[in-house]
């Protein structure tokens, strides 16, 4: 195959991702979901405007998108163009029209119908409580690979491009005065965005000329560690503020000034239409590479379909849902931000060199792509198309990346904060807010400093995230068809995503506890075992559940719109 034009691939893969949006979840919402805009959403149901606050749904998105996407779909087609460009594409266009955002609105429409309840709570309704038992266990390990992982890759972009520091931080003070003008003084949403926005570019050029380094030895701790500590004491403290303070207004402002920096990276591609030199199908692979099949399918999560996405539209944004119908928006319409985040990263990590041997040398084994390769192409790119200098452009994609994966980071704090909460209420001991964080970020630091005070322990477990995620996505996705079932609702767009998801993640499973025996790796040979058992046990309460419904009179449509649920107000 002739080395296409990236302009080809943008073009392709934005216009498939838009015509999911605007026809498939439409289809969505009116035959399977059946979003009811008189459903009176927990948010209104349960408002303490703490964790339940109804929200605008434009700002939702723009919590729910940034907090979904953070760093992973960026390393993910990173490191799996290695494969070549095609698998990625094929894999990051089809998956987020047909699975990514079926399973974030679906996660998005159980949840409302269960009091915002989250999705490991939901598996106890719906597959009984020893499946919620395991599956609280899958969820937290997978948050507290998040938490760790995102903190060690936010530290080293920090370090790595220390002009990305005073954007990263003063983000933060930007997204508190965002809130205090949506909330408190009730400011037009518009000129508080520009407003917003604005401030926000205006600190990247500013960081761009004042980077900022932090000293070679603190305490005991590199700059690495010490960038860590300071994002886990900022992850506990932003858990725990009201949504409306921090999370909501800088997820906001944080999802348009990413989409505005996506958007300079596609005009960039649109202007200099750089070459795509990686091969289609790479037939001179590493050693060290896997096989692609199941490899990319877990390789990619985020950008296709990912199971953090549920605890995320479980745990957080269904609790601020103003209304149901909103789901389509932020649920189906957040997937399509992050397929084309993902589609980005292909295009930067494979049409951001000059040459196919100078690409080939960058992927000289099968861990080389990541974040950096991200910024260094997508730099070029944007140098290239716009004249936006070298170092400025990569202070653009490296903010961008930062501010996802921070924005996902201290929401994954939170939610393993319900996560242990709800631990407590099983056991039967109460944990308030302020023990349930402390006891995430002490295992979540625990865990990142195990290795030495550098936090690169924060990787330790994050091999597991691929086979782990895809894993839970199968699982939530399994909860929802027992849901349609029930209501004898069309059961097959999700009930097909699910069997291949969940064959692609077991047989990924599989094979790396075989080679993690190999390398005699013993901790991640027993946690994979756990998680595989567990996902296992679960899958078969789930198909167990589905089965039951046949004898089972379904659920009437109207069953949650009482009189007394339905808005009032408009």
């Amino acid at each position: 195959m002739d080395a296409p034009n990236s302009l080809v691939l943008a073009v392709i893969g934005v216009a498939m991702m838009l015509t999911g949006y605007f026809l498939y979840s439409k289809f969505l919402a009116k035959k399977v979901y059946k979003l009811n805009a008189e459903f009176k959403t927990p948010s209104h149901e349960f408002n303490d405007g703490v964790d339940y606050v109804p929200t605008n749904r434009y700002v939702l998105w723009g919590h729910h998108f940034t907090s979904v996407a953070g760093a992973a779909p960026i390393v993910g087609p990173a490191v799996a163009v290695i494969w070549g460009w095609l698998p990625a594409f094929l894999w990051v266009t089809i998956g987020t029209v047909f699975i990514a955002g079926m399973h974030d609105m679906g996660a998005l429409w159980a949840s409302q119908r269960n009091k915002g309840q989250s999705i490991g709570t939901l598996s106890g309704r719906y597959i009984g409580p020893r499946g919620r038992n395991l599956f609280l266990v899958v969820v937290f390990l997978l948050l507290l690979m998040v938490v760790c992982a995102f903190a060690v890759v936010i530290s080293n972009l920090l370090v790595a491009q220390p002009g990305a520091v005073i954007p990263t931080w003063g983000a933060l003070i930007v997204a508190l005065l965002v809130g205090q003008a949506i909330y408190r003084f009730r400011m037009n949403l518009l000129l508080v965005t520009a407003v917003g926005v604005v401030a926000l570019y205006a600190l990247i050029v500013l960081g761009d000329s004042f980077p900022v380094t932090l000293p070679d030895e603190f305490l005991g701790l590199n700059p690495n560690g010490q960038w860590i500590v300071l994002l886990f004491i900022y992850a506990a403290v932003a858990s725990l503020l009201p949504v409306w303070v921090l999370l909501q207004p800088r997820d906001y402002i944080n999802g348009v000034q990413l989409f505005i920096g996506l958007g300079i990276l596609y005009g960039a591609t649109l202007i200099a239409t750089p070459t795509v030199v990686a091969p289609a199908i790479n037939n001179n692979l590493p050693e060290d590479a896997p096989s692609i099949v199941p490899l990319l399918f877990v390789t990619i999560a985020c950008g296709a379909i990912s199971g953090f996405h549920g605890t995320v539209a479980t745990g957080t944004t269904s609790k601020q849902l103003d209304r149901e119908t909103d789901a389509k928006f932020v649920g189906y319409f957040g997937a399509v931000g992050e397929g084309l985040l993902a589609l980005g990263a292909i295009i930067a990590c494979t049409a951001g060199f000059q040459t196919v041997a100078q690409w080939e040398e960058v992927y000289s084994s099968f861990s080389a792509g990541g974040v950096p390769v991200f910024v260094e192409g997508g730099g070029a790119i944007v140098n290239s198309g716009l004249g936006i200098p070298v170092s400025l452009s990569a202070t653009i994609l490296a903010t961008m990346a930062v501010l996802f994966a921070a924005t996902t980071m201290d929401t994954g704090v939170r939610l393993m904060r319900f996560v242990v909460q709800e631990i407590g209420e099983i056991a039967k001991v109460r944990i308030n807010i302020y023990a349930g964080t402390a006891v995430a970020v002490l295992v979540a630091g625990a865990l990142t400093f195990s290795q030495g005070a550098d936090g690169s322990g924060g990787m330790l477990i994050w091999p597991l995230f691929g086979t782990t995620n895809q894993l839970l996505a199968a699982l939530t996705m399994g909860i929802i068809t027992v849901m349609l079932l029930r209501k004898r609702r069309p059961f097959l767009p999700v009930l097909i995503p699910m069997v291949f998801v969940l064959v692609m993640s077991l047989y990924a499973a599989l094979v790396q506890i075989g080679n993690f025996f190999q390398a005699e790796n013993w901790l991640l040979f027993t946690l994979n075992v756990i998680i595989l058992v567990a996902g296992t046990w679960v899958l078969v309460e789930s198909v167990v559940a589905m089965l039951a419904t046949r004898k089972q009179d379904p659920e009437p449509e109207d069953e949650a719109l009482t009189p007394d649920q339905k808005l009032t107000t408009g």
